[in-house]
């Protein structure tokens, strides 16, 4: 089975690739998919003093997006602090990381590393065959994300879009969908913040478990916000491959997944299998659970019967 993501009833669910470093390139391409989800950019910064400058991001940009080339290439804009910390923008002494400056935060401190990156990334776009759209992460208010957009688009760069990774931006996305022309829900960070859980620690994985009833639900509202919107809605945490839970996703409204190439076989063999009613219905019963491992139980047996 190829060729683009679709239910059994042929309703369209994006199928697209995660990508976090160049080496990871070729595999990426050669996948059956419509284009990058999620590009990490983060292997340009790490391990190095200062960040780097707008040659070196935008010849390393302009190698995706002619891989890429008549494809979708999602750029997510640097992704620090936390558990990516760096000496050019986070802080050494933050006694909760987690809860610090990271991701779009960082560009509060020192604006020039936005403004650096957009600028290689619409050089790089420039001529390029790729449909180039650009997220930031970590956005907290419709406010930042208000300000993201403008910023993008000053460097001619059509697309902008934020990531809803906390219950903040979730409960406020029809908001930011009036200022973004896209959503990105990272499941992972979304799991971390709306059950209190550091994504890090293998004692709480129960927790982090995607199948929440309550960080479903949050998908659900960033999803109907966006259909309301107009304003297309996708995952791009890890969630997204797991092709049992994928149908629950496009029954709440998802319109794009994004995984590791060698997941999107199985996500498109089980669209293909169920039509968006069905969908629609097994999310029913994700939500309506009391737990994740409930949900995922009666969903399960609802496929089975």
């Amino acid at each position: 089975m190829s060729g683009p993501g679709r239910t059994a009833d042929g309703h369209p669910v994006k199928l697209l690739v995660n990508l976090g470093a160049l080496a990871e390139l070729p595999s990426a391409a050669a996948a059956d998919s419509e284009g990058v989800g999620l590009f990490r950019t983060e292997f340009l910064y790490l391990d190095r003093g200062q960040a780097p400058g707008v040659d070196e991001q935008s010849t390393a940009y302009r190698e995706v997006f002619a891989a890429f080339s008549g494809r979708r290439v999602v750029v997510r804009t640097l992704d620090a602090g936390a558990d990516k910390p760096l000496p050019f923008a986070t802080a050494t002494d933050e006694p909760n990381p987690a809860l610090g400056v990271r991701g779009l935060r960082t560009a509060a401190l020192d604006p020039q590393l936005l403004e650096t990156q957009l600028a290689a990334i619409s050089a790089a776009a420039e001529g390029a065959g790729a449909d180039v759209w650009v997220m930031a992460p970590m956005v907290s208010v419709p406010r930042e994300a208000a300000d993201f957009t403008a910023r993008v688009r000053s460097h001619g760069l059509p697309v902008a879009g934020a990531m809803v990774e906390v219950p903040a931006a979730a409960l406020r996305a029809g908001s930011l969908a009036e200022s973004c022309d896209f959503l990105s829900l990272g499941t992972n960070d979304l799991s971390q913040y709306t059950l209190a859980a550091d994504r890090t620690l293998g004692s709480l994985a129960e927790l982090l478990d995607p199948w929440q009833p309550s960080v479903l639900d949050l998908v659900a509202m960033t999803a109907e916000a966006g259909t309301q919107k107009g304003v297309p809605v996708g995952v791009c945490g890890e969630a997204a491959a797991d092709p049992v839970l994928a149908l629950v996703l496009v029954g709440l409204g998802v319109t794009s997944l994004s995984a590791a190439p060698g997941c999107l076989p199985a996500v498109r063999a089980a669209l293909a299998a169920h039509p968006l009613d069905h969908c629609r219905h097994l999310a029913h019963l994700a939500r309506s659970a009391p737990d994740a491992s409930t949900g995922r139980a009666a969903v399960l047996e609802a496929l089975t019967d």
